[in-house]
Parts: C-alpha cells; sequence; structure tokens
C-alpha cells in the first residue's frame, strides 16, 4: 500500500463520517494537490505531525501512515 493510498482511506472514511473537514486537516491546498497528482508524495514531517493531531488519528492510523513511507525507501 503506498502512502496516498492509506491517507486516502483514513481521510475518506473521516471526511465522510463528518468527523473532519478539509479546512479542519490543516493540509496546505499546494500540498494536497502534490498528494493526488505525484506519485510518491508524502507530506514533510512537520506536516504529518500536524495532520496527525487535527486528523485526531489513532496510533494504529499513524503506525499504518509512517510503515509505508518506510516501505517507500526501502523500495528505492
Amino acid at each position: 500500500m503506498t502512502f496516498k493510498q492509506a491517507f486516502f482511506r483514513i481521510y475518506d472514511r473521516k471526511i465522510t463520517s463528518g468527523e473532519i473537514s478539509f479546512s479542519q486537516t490543516g493540509i496546505k491546498k499546494d500540498d494536497f494537490t502534490r498528494l493526488c497528482t505525484e506519485e510518491g508524495f508524502v507530506f514533510d514531517d512537520e506536516t504529518l505531525e500536524k495532520i496527525s493531531v487535527t486528523m485526531k488519528l489513532s496510533e494504529e492510523e499513524k503506525k499504518m501512515l509512517y510503515e509505508t513511507i518506510e516501505a517507500s525507501h526501502t523500495q528505492n
């Protein structure tokens, strides 16, 4: 699973349930566009930590995202 797939699995569930809105995530529109359009895009560490808090990610969700990042580094 890629970072993009893992992120959108979490994001879509939280948006659909009404738990969060895009504006509440703190994600810059440019970064969101890059995530949608660029293969292999990953938020920088600071942004990832920020959205982990604003999206109220569980430890399991955070672990899933970080594992996809680690996996992509080992494949390159």
